[in-house]
C-alpha cells in the first residue's frame, strides 16, 4: 500500500485519533498540538509605528514537530486544516498555512461541529478556504491583549510589586468582584418582621400554617410594634376562609447547555471550576475509547452561544424519549429555543452526538470526571425535549379583622422532564408549604400557635465562578471561548482569592483596580469592553478592518499610559498587609502574611524589632491516613509543595500526592491524586486497601527519593523560618572558590 495522499492536520493527537478510524488509510492525521507560531514572550512582537505588524515566530520546542509536518505536507497531495471552528482555531490553521509554506491550490480548511463519522466525511467533502475575516478577528484580540498586557504591566511593576500584571478583560473581570464586595461593605441591612399562625378548622379536622399577608393590598412589617399591633387585633377572634384558588402550574425544561450555561451548571452541580470544566469538555468532544465501539466524540463542540439544535438531533431525542419514558413524556414536537441577541450562534447548542450512548450505558470507558460531565449534558439535552413537568396548586386566603393571612401548597401531578434533569439555582429554591386540608370559603377557624420573628435584609452574595460567569456573558465581557481562563487568571494572579466557593478580592486586587479605575478608566470599564468584543464581532463578520479597530483604541491609550507615568512619577503603592488571627509568640501581636521568594509566610508587623516568621499553614481537605488529624500543605526549601499531617514530627507522616475530599469505597481513608497538571483521577495509597496504587503506577517522571528524604529533614520544625539569603559576600567566595577549581583542572589536563 503506498503513502497515503491526503494530510489532515488537528490540534490534539486524542481529536487525531477519533478523526483517523474514520477517514481510512488514505488519509494521514497528525496533531499540531496546539500553537506553532506565535508573538514572542520577551518582547511585545507589534510594530505599534508601522500599523501595528505582528512578528510571529515558531513556538519553542517544537521545532522537530514543524520539520514533521512540513516533510508531511511536502508529500501529500492535499491538505486538510481541520483546527477548532472558531477564531482561535482559524487563527491557528492560517498559522499553520503560513508556518508550513502550503499553496493554496492544494490547502482547504475544514471544521467539525462534532467528531462524527457522518460530519468528518461530509466535511472533508465539502472544504473551504481560510476565513481571513475570522484570522483578522482574532489577530486583532490578540495583539489589544498583548498592548494592554506589555505595556500596564511593567506600570504596575513599578508602582506596586514585580510580576504583576494587568490585562484587558481580566481587569473588568477583577473589577467586578470589587465592585461587589464594595456593595457588601456599602450595605446598610433593613428590619422586617414575619408573622405565622397556625389555624385550627372550627367544627372540622384539619390544621393549618398561614403566613400574614396584608390588608387590602401586600404590606411588609418594618417594626416589632406593627406586629404587636396584628396580634392586638387578632387575638381571642375567628379566622374566615375568604377565598380558595386551585391551578394547575407548569414548568418547562431549561434549554440546552451553551459554553456558560455549562460551566454555571458544573460549578454549582459537580464542582467544578470552569477551567476544568472546559478541559474535561475538550476531551469528551475529541474522542473518547467507548467499550464496543471504538473512539468516540461524544458531545458537539463545547464554546458556542448557540441555543440552536439539528433537526437530527431532536428526532433521535424524540425516538430515545418515546421508547424508553413513553409518549406522555414526549414535548409533542421538536422544541426549539430562541437564542439570545447578539450570540454568535455559529455552533449547535452543546449537546451528546449519540443521544443512545446514555451515561451508565459508557460509564465503566470514562473517568469519574467525564462521566459526571457527559451525564449533566446529556441529561440536559434529553430534557429539552420533554413534556413539561405539571403541579397542582392551592393558595388559600384567611382574614381576621381586616388583617389577610395565606396559605400555599404545590404537589407534583406529573413529572415529566424532572425524571430527568432539573436546573440548579444559584438562590433558594422557593418554599412549596406544607399540605392543606381541603378548605372551602366561608370555614372558620381559630388561631393556635403564633410565631413571629425578626429578620434583616442581607447584602448581595459575593460572586461564586458559576455567578460571575453569568454576570460576564450579561454583560457582554468576553466570549464563550474566554470565560474560563478570565475566571482563573484573576485567581492565579492573586487578585482574587476563592474561600468557600465564593470569590473575594485580595488587598493587592484591590490596589490593582483602585490604580486602573483612576488611570484607565475605558480599559477597565465594562461597557468599553463589550463595545470591543462588538467590534471585534464586526471584524470577523469582515464590516470593520482590524487595524483600524487597533489604531483608535492605541492612540488613546498610549496617551493615558503618558499621563499615568507623569501623575504616578516618584509614587509608590502599599499593598494594605493581610492580617491574621495568628498570635506572635514572641511579642503578641496578631501576624500578617507577606510574600517571599519561596511565596507566601507569615510574619510578625513589628519587625525589625520583632523578626518572628514561619511559614503559612494552608489548611487541606481529608485526613491523615496514619493518625486520622488534619492535612497541611508546606513548601520545602526548594520551593516544592508537599503535604504533612499537623502534627508535625508526633506522626511523620508526608507526601508529595495532593489530598482531596474523596474517600476511598473500600477502605474509607482520604484518597490522593498526583500533583501537577492533566487528567488527575483520584487513588487511594492505603497499602493494606484492595483499592491501593503503587506510587510507580500513579503517573509521575520517576521521584527523587533523595530529595524527600531531605525535604522531610528540612521541615522537621513547624515553625522553621524560611532559609535566609546568602550574602552577596558568600555568593562571591563560592563564585572565587568556583573558578579556582576550573583552573586547576585546565592546568592538570594540559
Amino acid at each position: 500500500m503506498g503513502k497515503p495522499s491526503n494530510l489532515v492536520i488537528v490540534e490534539s493527537p486524542s481529536k487525531a485519533k477519533t478523526i483517523g478510524k474514520y477517514l481510512g488509510p488514505d488519509y494521514l492525521v497528525k496533531a499540531s498540538m496546539g500553537h506553532l507560531r506565535d508573538l514572542p514572550k520577551s518582547t511585545m512582537g507589534v510594530d505599534l509605528e508601522h500599523d501595528f505588524t505582528p512578528k510571529y515566530i515558531p513556538v519553542a520546542g517544537k521545532k522537530d514537530l514543524i520539520k514533521e509536518l512540513k516533510k508531511a505536507a511536502a508529500e501529500a497531495d492535499t491538505v486538510y486544516l481541520a483546527t477548532d471552528p472558531d477564531r482561535e482555531g482559524e487563527a491557528i490553521s492560517w498559522h499553520l498555512k503560513e508556518l508550513l509554506d502550503l499553496p493554496d491550490e492544494k490547502t482547504h480548511r475544514v471544521t467539525f461541529n462534532e467528531i462524527t463519522e457522518k460530519v468528518i466525511k461530509e466535511s472533508i467533502a465539502n472544504p473551504r478556504d481560510i476565513d481571513t475575516d475570522l484570522v483578522d478577528a482574532q489577530q486583532a484580540r490578540r495583539i489589544l491583549d498583548r498592548i494592554v498586557g506589555y505595556q500596564l504591566s511593567p506600570l504596575l511593576w513599578k508602582k506596586i510589586r514585580r510580576g504583576l500584571s494587568a490585562g484587558r478583560v481580566q481587569s473588568v473581570a477583577t473589577r467586578l468582584v470589587v465592585d461587589r464586595e464594595n456593595e457588601i461593605r456599602a450595605f446598610v441591612p433593613k428590619e422586617y418582621w414575619s408573622l405565622d399562625v397556625m389555624l385550627s378548622r372550627i367544627g372540622k379536622a384539619g390544621s393549618f400554617a398561614a403566613h400574614y399577608h396584608g390588608e387590602d393590598k401586600k404590606r411588609e412589617l418594618e417594626s416589632e410594634a406593627q406586629v404587636q399591633q396584628i396580634l392586638d387585633d387578632i387575638t381571642g377572634k375567628e379566622f374566615t376562609v375568604t377565598n380558595v384558588k386551585k391551578a394547575e402550574k407548569k414548568r418547562t425544561a431549561a434549554p440546552p447547555f451553551t459554553t456558560s450555561t455549562l460551566q454555571q451548571e458544573a460549578s454549582r452541580k459537580l464542582n467544578m471550576t470552569p477551567k476544568r470544566t472546559m478541559a474535561v469538555a475538550q476531551q469528551l468532544y475529541e474522542g473518547v475509547d467507548v467499550a464496543g465501539e471504538g473512539t468516540l466524540g461524544l458531545i458537539t463542540y463545547m464554546r458556542t452561544d448557540s441555543l440552536r439544535l439539528s433537526d437530527e438531533a431532536m428526532a433521535a431525542a424524540a425516538g430515545f424519549i418515546k421508547n424508553r419514558y413513553g409518549e406522555a413524556y414526549y414535548y409533542g414536537s421538536f422544541h426549539t429555543f430562541k437564542t439570545k441577541a447578539g450570540a454568535q450562534d455559529a455552533h449547535e447548542a452543546i449537546r451528546p452526538t449519540h443521544v443512545e450512548l446514555d451515561p451508565e450505558r459508557i460509564e465503566q470507558s470514562l473517568t469519574k470526571e467525564q462521566y459526571k460531565l457527559y451525564k449533566l449534558i446529556w441529561s440536559r439535552f434529553l430534557a429539552s425535549q420533554m413534556a413539561n413537568a405539571v403541579y397542582d396548586t392551592v393558595s388559600i386566603d384567611t382574614e381576621c379583622a381586616g388583617h389577610l393571612f395565606r396559605s400555599s401548597h404545590q404537589s407534583m401531578k406529573f413529572a415529566g422532564f424532572i425524571a430527568v434533569y432539573e436546573e440548579g439555582r444559584d438562590d433558594e429554591t422557593e418554599a412549596v408549604g406544607s399540605p392543606l386540608p381541603d378548605l372551602q370559603v366561608g370555614d372558620r377557624a381559630e388561631a393556635g400557635d403564633i410565631r413571629k420573628e425578626q429578620h434583616f435584609t442581607q447584602p448581595p452574595a459575593r460572586y461564586t465562578e458559576a455567578t460571575l460567569v453569568k454576570a460576564m456573558e450579561e454583560k457582554g465581557v468576553g466570549r464563550p471561548s474566554t470565560y474560563a481562563s478570565i475566571v482563573s487568571t484573576i485567581q492565579d494572579r492573586e487578585y482574587v482569592t476563592k474561600t468557600d466557593k465564593r470569590l473575594a478580592p485580595t488587598p493587592l486586587g484591590e490596589v490593582v483596580n483602585g490604580l486602573m479605575m483612576e488611570r484607565f478608566n475605558d480599559i477597565i470599564d465594562v461597557e468599553f469592553t463589550a463595545n470591543m468584543e462588538n467590534q471585534l464581532d464586526d471584524v470577523e463578520a469582515g464590516k470593520r478592518r482590524w487595524k483600524e479597530l487597533l489604531a483608535e483604541f492605541y492612540s488613546k491609550f498610549h496617551q493615558e499610559m503618558e499621563d499615568a507615568e507623569k501623575a504616578l512619577d516618584g509614587v509608590r503603592l502599599k499593598v494594605p498587609e493581610e492580617e491574621t488571627d495568628e498570635v506572635c509568640e514572641l511579642c503578641g501581636r496578631k501576624m500578617v502574611i507577606k510574600m517571599g521568594r519561596f511565596g507566601k509566610f507569615l510574619a510578625c508587623p513589628g519587625w525589625p524589632e520583632c523578626k518572628n516568621a514561619k511559614p503559612l499553614v494552608e489548611r487541606m481537605p481529608g485526613r491523615c491516613p496514619l493518625c486520622g488529624s488534619g492535612l497541611l500543605k508546606r513548601k520545602s526549601k526548594r520551593g516544592f509543595a508537599y503535604y504533612a499531617c499537623e502534627k508535625g514530627n508526633e506522626c511523620g507522616f508526608m507526601t508529595w500526592d495532593v489530598p482531596t475530599d474523596q474517600d476511598c469505597p473500600e477502605c474509607g481513608q482520604t484518597m490522593f491524586k498526583r500533583s501537577g497538571k492533566g487528567r488527575m483521577k483520584p487513588f487511594c495509597i492505603n497499602e493494606k486497601c484492595l483499592n491501593f496504587l503503587p506510587e510507580d503506577q500513579r503517573g509521575y517522571y520517576k521521584k527523587k527519593t533523595a530529595e524527600t528524604e531531605e525535604t522531610a529533614a528540612e521541615e522537621k520544625s513547624e515553625t522553621k523560618k524560611p532559609a535566609a539569603k546568602k550574602s552577596a559576600a558568600k555568593k562571591t567566595a563560592a563564585s572565587k572558590k568556583t573558578a579556582a577549581k576550573t583552573t586547576k583542572k585546565k592546568e592538570t589536563a594540559q
